[in-house]
């Protein structure tokens, strides 16, 4: 890939964020993800690549953009799969609560899981703890070889989990063992990535969320050096064929990093929507916006965060054409 496109889908995000945020708080879910995937559409279609959507907004019978299959950008330059989730989050920004993103991940042709849009149980750290987790193994034994991996006690961890009656076993194990938990009403890209930087406070995600996320979430760690791992729970005789037919005969298996991201290269960008323990929320005044983005490539090892000032004025719909 072009290290060029590093900064190409950071503009993506950033317009995806700015439209999203103007629904921030009124109560408007599909609205507020319609403004978002409306504007990452119209910058893609300036950015010179061939992107294909293999993580998108669903089918295309099923979204009117930016749905699986679709092509992206001007028809010229490398060939890229593309993972997009316009908001991460959508019952956050209607809410106004905490950690919505706007978040793209892009690697080489081919190179990234088509993940089918059911549930997977998930296990992400940072890179402190790589290669010490194992999906299959116990919450505590899970626990117990974070803790040393980071030379803390099991007490001292914190876990995050989706706020779900789904979890309600998994949270009497962790409490169990000792460890602390932060439940999040949605938002579990944000919570893998966030095991990466110490300063969010969290050390392991654990549970099940979206499959389409654990790649999302594959991609950023991949770029911060971190681990997830994942394991396909369909809920239907639906999602068990469509497993079939994407080859996956045993529903057991484990998905690892190379599973969801192959190769040594990746690009992730996230922008803040909504305020959260890494990146602030779109700030609105007068004919200014203000978005904080961080964006990062696995090949370098470079992670970037960029304050962001633009101009409503000048480009009042979030792009200006090349």
């Amino acid at each position: 890939m072009e290290r060029s496109l590093t900064m190409e889908i950071v503009r993506v995000t950033e317009a995806a964020a700015q439209s999203s945020a103007r629904w921030m708080g009124r109560g408007k879910k599909n609205e507020a993800d319609d403004a978002a995937t409306s504007a990452m559409r119209d910058v893609f279609d300036t950015i010179p690549m061939q992107g294909t959507v293999v993580i998108g907004e669903g089918e295309k019978d099923e979204a009117p953009m930016l749905y699986i299959g679709e092509e992206l950008g001007t028809s010229s330059g490398p060939k890229v799969d593309i993972a997009v989730d316009p908001v991460e989050g959508t019952n956050i920004v209607a809410q106004g609560t905490w950690n919505a993103l706007a978040v793209i991940a892009i690697a080489d042709e081919k190179k990234m899981l088509h993940a089918p849009d059911m549930y997977m149980k998930k296990i992400a750290v940072g890179p402190e703890a790589v290669g010490k987790i194992d999906i299959n193994a116990s919450v505590l034994d899970n626990l117990k070889a974070v803790a040393e991996a980071k030379n803390k006690a099991v007490e001292d961890l914190v876990v995050i989990v989706l706020n779900r009656p789904r979890h309600t076993e998994l949270i009497e194990e962790i409490r169990t063992a000792g460890a602390r938990i932060k439940l999040i009403p949605d938002g579990d890209v944000a919570a893998a990535m966030n095991t990466a930087f110490d300063d969010t406070g969290v050390d392991i995600l654990m549970g099940i969320g979206g499959a389409p996320e654990g790649v999302l979430s594959a991609a950023a760690l991949k770029c911060l050096g971190g681990e997830i791992q994942g394991k396909l729970v369909p809920s239907s005789d639906a999602e068990i064929e469509r497993c079939h037919k994407m080859g996956i005969a045993d529903l057991d298996k484990v998905f690892y990093m190379d599973d969801f991201c192959d190769g040594d290269d990746a690009i992730f960008a996230a922008t803040g929507i909504t305020d959260g323990e890494l990146l602030q929320g779109v700030r609105f005044k007068g004919s200014k916006a203000t978005t904080q983005t961080v964006v990062m490539r696995a090949k370098s090892g470079t992670v970037r965060f960029i304050d962001g000032e633009h101009s409503l004025s000048k480009k009042p719909n979030l792009v200006i054409q090349p």
